[in-house]
């Protein structure tokens, strides 16, 4: 089978594994910004950022490496097995000492008490599932963890709409002992956590059988070479995560008390809105990740690779400018409450903003395939650097609107980075003008749409119209050679 061919393939059954269970979760966002004002949204948003920053450091860069090392090992079993032992003995520590020290925990991250048991609990399970999920890549078996993240979404979907929808209907006025025990009135925010820590149990009883017919034998050779590779893979996850969801706790932080939750919790819903661009960025990561270290030994990978980074562009370009124009109608279906909408204006900037990444992503292979992984570590610290230090400058004057800024130049600078260093150490044959090109139009276009007119639904179609015209001319018989039967 062509390799381009099978690549899209995998990546459409990995986009329904990202994108299905995240756009169930966005379903969650009407929901939450209908039962809870900004100020408690942004709670639960403060709580979920933190998620993200724990989760790298459970993690600590051994999912590439398992990648990396499971690819080209000749005894994967050892691979697997080094693996879920290094996991398995960090996890259960971290969970530890996290419960045992729970008021320590709570002073720190500044949030409740109640909540970091919650949050303890999440990582563990989820951090114990990452390798079983891994495997499923490495081995591609993309439906089966298709199936596996749809349920853990659906799970976690059901028990919250139950939860902050149907048990508080059933809790008015009603003495039946099981509801009675059920309902807690102003408990949104442990009901979600409580929803999201079933999901990952039941997520990580499915996966169980790899720890079970695993032979637990622990190569140290190769957790020292695993974990050479891996260690900056840890420090460009801690950097990238900054990048990703530190601006909401140092818009927490930096603003006024009175008014910092509900600044959150507006910046975090409308930047929910640039989700239709990570999710199509994230789903093509898990589906060129696995083929990026399968094809590096083949003649001339380099070339695949320009062509893969150039349709990713041409499909981004059109995410963008769809969600760009449409903006005003996703608003009314995904954020019920107005209160929230006046967060608006920084959707363009989250949208370009998470296109430079996902265009990070791709130019990025060559620091992957080359085991210089040290230079992701690099680029990625100094995207943390550039978004700490906007928003630590510029939050206090103008609030949400600086994370916006931050988190676009953040992103861009990653992506140029990458590049410059990329070209010397491992020349790939990007089409740069062809894919400028595209980004040029698109980008103007949506400057167009939102500011210039307004956000006028009629002139941003014809824009778009225009724009879908102008690939359709120029990229059909490209597409029509890759998604070809031969």
């Amino acid at each position: 089978m062509n390799p381009l061919k099978k690549l899209f393939q995998q990546t459409a059954i990995y986009g329904l594994a990202t994108v299905l269970p995240r756009m169930l979760s966005f379903l969650l966002v009407p929901i939450y910004t209908e039962v809870m004002a900004p100020e408690k949204y942004g709670v639960v948003t403060i709580i979920f950022s933190w998620f993200a920053i724990f989760n790298v450091f459970l993690a600590y860069g051994m999912e590439t490496a398992f990648f990396r090392f499971y690819n080209k090992a000749e005894n994967k079993e050892s691979v697997v097995s080094t693996t879920l032992i290094s996991l398995l003995g960090s996890t259960l520590f971290f969970l530890v000492v996290g419960l045992l020290f729970q008021g320590w925990w709570s002073a720190i991250l500044d949030i409740e008490r109640v909540y970091v048991k919650y949050l303890f609990l999440i990582l563990s399970l989820d951090a114990l599932a990452i390798i079983p999920f891994a495997w499923l890549r490495a081995n591609e078996k993309p439906m089966r963890y298709a199936l596996i993240k749809t349920t853990n979404v659906a799970i976690y979907l059901g028990l919250t709409i139950f939860f902050l929808l149907v048990l508080p209907n059933l809790g008015k006025g009603n003495s039946d002992g099981w509801v009675q025990n059920l309902y807690i009135p102003d408990f949104e925010i442990s009901y979600i956590l409580i929803s999201n820590l079933v999901a990952s149990g039941i997520t990580l009883l499915i996966m169980f059988p790899l720890y079970l017919k695993n032979k637990y034998v622990f190569d140290q050779d190769l957790f020292k070479r695993m974990m050479n590779y891996a260690w900056p893979v840890l420090i460009a996850g801690i950097a990238f995560t900054i990048n990703e969801v530190f601006d909401k706790i140092l818009l927490d932080k930096l603003l006024p008390v009175e008014m910092a939750e509900s600044e959150v919790g507006k910046y975090a819903a409308c930047y929910k809105l640039g989700m239709f661009m990570t999710l199509f960025g994230t789903a093509f990561r898990l589906g060129i990740e696995p083929f990026f270290f399968s094809h590096a030994g083949t003649k001339n990978p380099q070339r695949a690779y320009a062509q893969i980074t150039d349709y990713f562009v041409v499909i981004g370009s059109i995410i963008l400018l769809a969600a760009v124009v449409f903006a005003d109608v996703l608003k009314v279906l995904f954020i019920r409450n107005e209160s929230y909408w006046e967060a608006m204006a920084v959707v363009p900037l989250i949208l370009l903003a998470s296109f430079f990444l996902g265009i990070y992503h791709n130019l990025s292979v060559w620091y992957k395939v080359t085991d210089k992984t040290r230079y992701g570590a690099v680029i990625s610290i100094i995207g943390a650097i550039i978004t700490i230090s906007i928003n630590y400058l510029f939050i206090p004057s103008m609030g949400y609107m600086a994370s916006a800024i931050a988190t676009l130049f953040a992103y861009g600078s990653m992506m140029v980075l990458s590049y410059y260093f990329g070209k010397s150490r491992y020349p790939i044959p990007y089409n740069f003008r062809k894919m400028l090109f595209y980004l040029g139009i698109s980008t103007l276009f949506s400057v167009l749409s939102f500011y210039v007119f307004d956000r006028n639904l009629y002139i941003g179609s014809i824009l778009l119209l225009l724009f879908l015209g102008l690939v359709y001319k120029l990229e059909n018989d490209i597409l029509r050679k890759v998604f070809s039967k031969r």
